[in-house]
């Protein structure tokens, strides 16, 4: 793929990418799947969390995403506080020089217009929002491709949330609710399509054989001390989400089952060790996966999944595991619901370990029929995302070629995808 003046396009990817979170990093993979498919001419670079994890792992060069090497921890001292703010007028600039060089910046999936987590305005929504002003401002087109977006309380993320937004070429959401959540934020959204979640577009490791006897469950922990609007109370919520976590361990291992624990984040380790020393049982170990595949792996060889973080749940729906979500933001309802699991949602604010335990042996009561229903959903939610790559190369990567019409290369992508297909919603 090259532009007018036949040079290759110049792609931009940019998010919290390398940073430990390995949702972030599936969506990733996904969208360099894409790219190199379909426009492998194109060069790619990332301006990214962590540029020396993306630029080793995935062969790419990437670029620091701030200039101050400690703008994720706390400033206490009047140099870090000078620090910070430094970097955020430094960062203005080296955004808009990098935005500059490119044709293109995809921000691949990732809940970046939410705050369903603890989240400061001047952290990552600023830096969207540079991205995506540096983007009008020099023409760059920048997609925010399949994202999350949920309410959100603080004026100050609100307000950067919806001017980045506003401002970016190309808006498509991995469920209704973040949608509908843009919408009352004042965005227009009468033309953003809604698609599963990018990482649905992974290849999917083969099931485990069934042996006959009871097999390990997998369980997702997460580091949770509730949303950004529960700082408050963040240490009781995570106390109570451990301790229920905890003693639903212990119960399935005095049922005899092997528990897998698996983490979705660098900062779930200090959980899995936690739990580990509550129940000193041979029956749990942790699982050391460092990314989608590995997490697909793990959860296509158990029995079953009970998990928090939404890409825990994504993993284990995509290899048609039968799952139960401890829920702690409407996405991960939606996701449920969407493939047909909705009966299987707990509270992760509220983990009472005897219900949990009553729903997960409903869960697996059902396992054939829902093994079943996963298949058929992820044969819709992958037609979904042909369709999603398909837009998003009508509405980036426009041809100049003389066999495409003028009306054709500028088709907004909502037409292109219903000229290919119905819209099956999984």
């Amino acid at each position: 793929m090259t532009s007018g003046d036949g040079t290759p396009v110049r792609v931009g990817v940019f998010g919290l990418l390398g940073s430990g979170n390995l949702g972030n990093d599936g969506s990733l993979e996904a969208v360099l799947g894409y790219l190199r498919a379909e426009h492998p001419e194109a060069v790619v670079d990332a301006l990214c969390g962590g540029a020396e994890v993306v630029g080793t792992r995935y062969g790419i060069p990437a670029t620091r995403l701030h200039w101050y090497r400690g703008e994720y921890r706390t400033a206490s001292r009047a140099g870090a506080i000078a620090g910070k703010g430094l970097g955020k007028v430094v960062d203005a600039f080296r955004t808009a020089a990098w935005v500059r060089r490119h044709d293109v910046v995809i921000v691949p999936g990732m809940g970046v217009l939410e705050a369903t987590l603890p989240l400061r305005p001047w952290g990552f929504p600023y830096a969207l929002f540079l991205l995506c002003a540096s983007g009008r401002l020099f023409g760059t087109r920048v997609a925010l491709a399949g994202v999350g977006a949920a309410p959100i309380g603080s004026r100050a993320t609100r307000t950067l949330v919806r001017w980045s937004a506003r401002l970016a070429a190309y808006r498509s959401y991995r469920d209704d609710l973040s949608r509908d959540a843009m919408r009352a934020m004042g965005v227009d959204t009468a033309r953003d399509e809604v698609y599963p979640d990018l990482a649905f577009a992974l290849p999917t490791p083969p099931a485990g054989a069934p042996s006959g006897l009871p097999g390990p469950v997998c369980v997702g922990v997460m580091a949770f001390h509730g949303g950004d609007d529960d700082r408050a109370r963040a240490e009781e919520i995570h106390r109570r989400y451990l301790d229920g976590t905890t003693r639903f361990v212990r119960a399935l291992v005095e049922d005899g089952r092997p528990v897998r624990l698996v983490t979705g984040d660098a900062v779930d380790e200090t959980v899995v060790a936690a739990i580990l020393d509550a129940v000193d049982s041979p029956l749990v170990t942790a699982a050391g996966a460092d990314s989608l595949d590995g997490l697909m792996k793990e959860m296509a060889a158990a029995d079953a999944v009970v998990a928090t973080r939404y890409h825990n749940l994504v993993c284990a729906l995509k290899v048609g595991t039968p799952t139960l979500a401890l829920s702690y933001a409407a996405k991960s309802d939606a996701l449920m619901d969407g493939m047909g699991l909705a009966a299987y949602c707990h509270p992760a604010r509220e983990v009472d370990a005897d219900r949990l335990l009553e729903q997960f042996r409903a869960l697996e009561r059902s396992s054939a029929g829902l093994r079943q229903t996963l298949a058929e959903r992820n044969l819709l939610a992958a037609r979904r995302l042909e369709h999603q790559f398909a837009a998003l190369t009508a509405a980036l990567f426009p041809k100049t070629d003389h066999d495409r019409s003028h009306d054709h290369a500028h088709a907004h992508p909502r037409d292109h995808d219903r000229a290919r297909a119905p819209q099956e919603t999984p």
